[in-house]
């Protein structure tokens, strides 16, 4: 499992180490502080060849001990060092001043609120001030020019100012360092990948420092899926890998649901099926081929059609109207069949106004795919709380508010963006972070969330469960946009799927190798 930890189940993995008896603080810090080095070592080969200048920021808490250990370890190797502490040395945890009072064995330590590093020019600057036990805004620290000590930055754990469970700069965004470099310990934090995170944090390596892995409760990083689990079985026929049914809008409108239909179709649902009303399926005859098309006029219709048992999945919302979902919707979701439903676009916007009245027709085999408006207009108090300014930590995170609206809604829901966050009612949580090397600014193109939605029609169709199927389908929505890279429009996302499936394989043996592996990639907008 590719988990992504909090601050507080981070602390929870490391006390449960030093409870067994196997290591204690010290020797976790240590470790941190070597991995620290090794991985500067790592990032620029050239600063081990000759000894070089530092400035190491220490902070009051346990990611302060952390520096000492890593000054220490440079001023062993031969480098000048200059160590400065946020903070009183008197009131250091216990391991933290343990490591305090070693390099004062070695070197001086300057009081950073009094000795300013504004001009300072250094080859590396270690930023050992918060990480994960940043509740409050940098405040006057940041406003010593940290960012212009050196061109190298690394930071330990997390860059100072940046929320670990949230990924919100604390206070406004000009207070976080940025780092080029964070070495993160045992696991990725939920604040390197999601909102500022990956602005701020540069490449982030994530060093093993000897902890177990418990299982549990943590939020997981979308992996890529099992090939296995994408292949058609080779006795079976169409109807076999499921009969999705896509309702579009009216004439001039059908273009969104087309997309979502081709996406499952490619996806492998058996069949795809669009459900036209009258004024448009001459259109939408006109435009497909591989296709079924089916004339859904009214509810009335539409319950017919329910009764066909092979249709397995349905998506409703995109290019559809308000006026067409309200109408069509609640026809779907009360039917007694109950197939399994994606809701999207219009689908969201229509119950705007009400809103529980939607969520008192969703079961558990639905998938909400919302942008961050649609999301707002259904959940408008936890998009308030997410929106509001965040002061101090643990601020309220998108990991959060999913979990809160997927409770509401009684069924997973999925939160578009670069840091995309699927939840289920039972607090089960993933993200699929377009990020680092995975970033994926393509797909900020009309029609890219309409594809996605068709994605996870044809993976429900086929039978995968609404969580498995959302993150399979954001996985390779990603990937089919990086596959592609520049020059993307919608219609390019399923037409390049093949390749990316038969590249699968491949993708599941480098991401099975090292967690890293998924987060050390440069981040192309640094």
């Amino acid at each position: 499992m590719l988990e992504i930890l909090t601050a507080t189940e981070m602390r929870a993995r490391e006390q449960v180490a030093i409870e067994s008896g196997g290591v204690t603080g010290l020797d976790l810090m240590e470790r941190a502080g070597r991995a620290v080095v090794d991985a500067v070592f790592a990032e620029w080969p050239e600063l081990a060849q000759t000894p070089q200048t530092a400035a190491v920021l220490c902070g009051p808490g346990n990611n302060g001990g952390d520096g000492f250990v890593i000054a220490r370890l440079l001023k062993a190797w031969g480098w000048e060092v200059g160590v400065y502490l946020y903070g009183d040395p008197e009131r250091l945890p216990p391991d933290a001043r343990i490591n305090h009072d070693r390099w004062c064995a070695m070197g001086s330590v300057h009081d950073l609120a009094q000795a300013s590093v504004e001009g300072l020019k250094v080859a590396l600057m270690v930023d050992a001030l918060f990480g994960t036990g940043l509740r409050r805004p940098l405040e006057g620290v940041a406003q010593q020019g940290l960012n212009q000590v050196a061109a190298r930055v690394v930071a330990v754990d997390l860059p100072s100012g940046l929320c670990s469970d949230s990924g919100r700069v604390l206070g406004t965004v000009s207070n976080a360092v940025r780092a080029a470099l964070t070495v993160t310990f045992h696991a990725p934090k939920l604040g390197h990948v999601l909102a500022d995170g990956p602005a701020v944090c540069g490449r982030v390596m994530v060093a093993d420092i000897a902890l177990a892995a418990q299982a549990g409760g943590a939020v997981r990083l979308v992996a890529p899926p099992d090939a296995q689990s994408l292949t058609k079985a080779e006795t079976a026929h169409k109807f076999g890998h499921g009969h999705a049914l896509i309702l579009t809008g009216g004439a001039g409108t059908t273009g969104a649901a087309r997309l979502a239909a081709r996406a499952a179709l490619r996806i492998g649902a058996g069949v795809v099926t669009l459900g036209v009303p009258p004024s448009a399926q001459m259109e939408v005859a006109a435009q497909i081929t591989a296709l079924m098309l089916r004339r859904i006029e009214d509810g009335k219709t539409l319950y017919a059609a329910l009764t066909d048992k092979r249709i397995t999945a349905l998506c409703l919302g995109p290019g559809m109207g308000t006026a067409r979902a309200r109408d069509l919707v609640p026809v779907v979701l009360r039917h007694e069949s109950a197939p399994r439903v994606v809701l999207d676009a219009d689908a969201l916007t229509a119950f705007a106004d009400a809103p529980e009245t939607l969520f008192g027709l969703l079961h558990e085999g639905c998938v909400l795919t919302p942008h961050g408006g649609e999301f707002a207009r259904l959940f408008p108090d936890i998009a308030a709380r997410l929106a509001a300014p965040a002061t101090q930590g643990p601020a309220y995170s998108k990991v959060e508010a999913t979990r809160e609206a997927a409770k509401r809604a009684g069924c997973v829901v999925l939160l578009k963006g670069a840091d995309t966050v699927i939840a289920a009612p039972d607090g089960a949580c993933a993200i699929h972070a377009a990020a680092y090397g995975r970033a994926a600014p393509w797909l900020a193109t009309a029609g890219a969330g309409d594809v996605l939605a068709g994605f996870v029609a044809g993976l429900l169709a086929r039978g995968f469960p609404p969580m498995q199927a959302a993150e399979t389908a954001a996985w390779l929505h990603g990937e089919c946009a990086r596959c592609f890279g520049p020059g993307l429009i919608a219609e390019d996302l399923p037409e390049v799927l093949p390749k990316v499936l038969r590249a699968l394989p491949d993708q599941a043996a480098r991401a099975s190798s090292r967690m890293s592996a998924l987060l050390a990639n440069s981040n192309p907008s640094t």
